[in-house]
């Protein structure tokens, strides 16, 4: 099938515009390539530090040059849900890279955090830098230059394009994601989201709150909605960077086992085959535009908005929010998974999955198919989906059709013929919205504005009653440099119960809301931020704002010589300064870039 006209558009020019960076960091990338071993390059001294604490066994291996040995990259901690299931990883990644006459040792580990946890919290405004902390802690494990291939363990919001970018300073390495995959089914989202609302309006308490969250996040595994983690998952799994079929298996079950030490097998073929395969050669251009149109099919994470900008620019990548509006305009949406439907990943996943999902965009040409992945040269084999026989892995044929297109469609009949995000445009600057997850009724607001400098402001406005009218909300100050970019994703409950009773609201910020951004417009990552100059400083109570998702349009009704004359009084914003560690995140808030270039302290030239 020849790709689609659009696709191939903004892939050339895409290519085109990166050349520039693109040549320089494939340079150097080429130049840290080795032919034989790394180990050969140590020192005695160097190795003996690498080999004390081995056994006998593995020492004698890896004093050598003729064994392999995979490094270890690892998120795991015991109280994120998502994290825990790698416990043992490591200790199974050994067994199967020896039973291949290979060695793999730890490299390292990185912080991982939950959104979750930190949810209208002070810790929030880590939350996004911990992204780029994850970066250098990539870098720092792998800097011992001991590895010759490297295997990622990685799930949840921050941590995944984190390690991509720190890893992608070592892409002259073969390497892959291990997924640890989604908990089991807990209440229904639908379920979730009424208690949810009802506690916004007082009318459970928090006891029933927390029954209700905890009968939803239940056991080990991923959070079953799709936000960020599971969007992280997809993108892995469309890139090239997971085996095929892999990202939505339930931890702990046969298959897992079974997929973790397929990923060791793969690598190490990939490591020391005909045709060695190392990151670099597989996250180019083309497999950035896969992992937009990916996002776009599926409605994922707003989040990734900011985080494949990011990623693409540490490979010399320059991805713009423009690229994915163009391409938003024509790959449809196939999926409607929560918060943009009722049904989990889960239940995606039984309904056809990803290699379903990856076959009509294939089929469609929505997709580059003529690319490198752990698999090989090509995506093909990503039309497959992993099974057991007599306790074995094979790969077997994904389902002819979708077991249910109230959740996974066909090409021929999508949800949309445009993808889940869009890209806004007008006065205040440049934003995105989810619309995958937001009613066509609910894509067009024009309303006045009311400001607020901080959440809690406009949750305490809703309890004193003044929130009982159409209005569009602007909170602002909560970009990158201000405080670290939280989401504001606590506001949804409320918000949607204003928009329940038949008031037009929407939102509109500097901020982020959540991969869970749900039914409620909002208008988010406005750049530049209100910090930075940005045109959302000089918003007003009263101003007339128009919000139309449709178009891609958001309007403010001010004479442009009133607008531009209006005097900025800044906030008082020292409590973000202190408190939870954040005044040890002082350089990174001075550096960050704005959210149209990835909200990165990396060098952005």
């Amino acid at each position: 099938m020849t790709i689609h006209s659009v696709v191939a558009d903004v892939t050339a020019r895409l290519i085109e515009r990166s050349r520039p960076t693109r040549d320089a960091y494939l340079e150097r990338i080429n130049k840290a390539k080795s032919k034989g071993r790394v180990r050969s390059r140590l020192a005695c001294g160097n190795l003996a530090h690498v080999i004390a604490a081995c056994n006998s066994g593995v020492k004698e291996q890896l004093s050598g040059d003729d064994v392999a040995n995979i490094g270890i990259v690892t998120a795991y901690n015991d109280m994120l849900s998502a994290h825990q299931p790698y416990e043992n990883y490591p200790q199974q990644i050994k067994a199967a890279a020896a039973a291949s006459g290979a060695s793999a040792q730890v490299a390292g580990g990185v912080p991982a955090m939950c959104d979750g946890v930190t949810q209208g919290r002070d810790g929030m405004e880590l939350s996004l830098f911990s992204r780029d902390v994850i970066a250098m802690s990539t870098a720092v494990a792998l800097s011992h230059d001991a590895f010759d291939a490297v295997l990622n363990l990685a799930v949840c919001d921050k941590i995944v394009p984190g390690i991509m970018i720190g890893a992608l300073s070592f892409g002259h390495l073969p390497m892959a994601f291990v997924p640890a995959g989604p908990m089991p089914s807990g209440i229904p989202n639908d379920e979730k989201a009424r208690v949810r609302q009802l506690f916004a309006q007082g009318k459970v308490g928090r006891d029933e709150l927390l029954k209700s969250e905890s009968a939803s996040y239940h056991s080990a595994g991923t959070c079953t909605f799709y936000g960020t983690a599971n969007s992280n998952q997809m993108l892995m799994e469309i890139m090239g960077l997971h085996l095929p079929g892999s990202s939505f298996v339930n931890p702990g079950t046969e298959m897992r086992s079974a997929l973790t030490d397929e990923v060791v097998n793969q690598l190490l073929k990939i490591t020391d085959g005909e045709q060695r395969i190392c990151l670099a050669d597989i996250f180019d251009e083309k497999a950035v535009i896969n992992g937009v149109v990916g996002l776009l099919a599926t409605g994922g994470s707003t989040n990734h908005i900011i985080h494949v900008v990011a990623i693409a620019r540490a490979a010399g990548i320059q991805l713009t929010w423009q690229d994915m509006s163009d391409l938003s305009a024509v790959v449809p949406l196939l999926c409607r998974i929560y918060p943009n439907g009722s049904a989990d990943v889960n239940y995606f996943q039984a309904a056809g999955g990803m290699g379903f999902l990856m076959r009509e965009l294939m089929d469609a040409g929505f997709l580059h198919r003529d690319v490198h992945t752990i698999m090989g040269s090509s995506l093909d084999a990503y039309r497959k989906e992993p099974g057991l026989r007599d306790g074995k892995l094979v790969w077997v044929d994904v389902p002819a059709n979708s077991l249910d297109e109230d959740v996974l469609r066909p090409v021929s009949n999508p949800f949309s013929a445009e993808g889940g995000l869009k890209v806004l445009t007008g006065g205040l600057g440049t934003s995105v919205i989810k619309v995958s997850a937001v009613k066509e009724a609910h894509r067009y607001v024009k309303a006045p504005a009311m400001v607020f400098e901080h959440q809690d402001d406009l949750l305490q406005a809703y309890k004193e009653g003044r929130l009982e009218q159409d209005f569009i909300a602007v909170i602002r100050y909560q970009g990158p440099k201000a405080n670290g970019m939280p989401e504001l994703h606590k506001l949804t409950p409320t918000l949607a119960t204003l928009q329940d009773k038949g008031f037009k609201v929407a939102l509109v910020t500097d901020g982020r809301m959540s991969g869970a951004s749900g039914k409620v417009p909002a208008a988010i990552h406005m750049s530049p931020e209100a910090l930075d100059g940005g045109p959302i400083a000089r918003v007003r109570d009263g101003d007339l704002i128009e919000l139309d998702a449709n178009k891609g349009t958001l309007t403010i009704f001010v004479d442009d010589a009133e607008f531009s004359s209006r005097i900025v009084m800044r906030p008082d914003l020292s409590g973000n300064e202190f408190g939870m560690g954040r005044e040890l995140f002082h350089a990174l808030r001075a550096s960050v870039s704005s959210a149209e270039l990835g909200a990165s302290v990396f060098g952005q030239e």
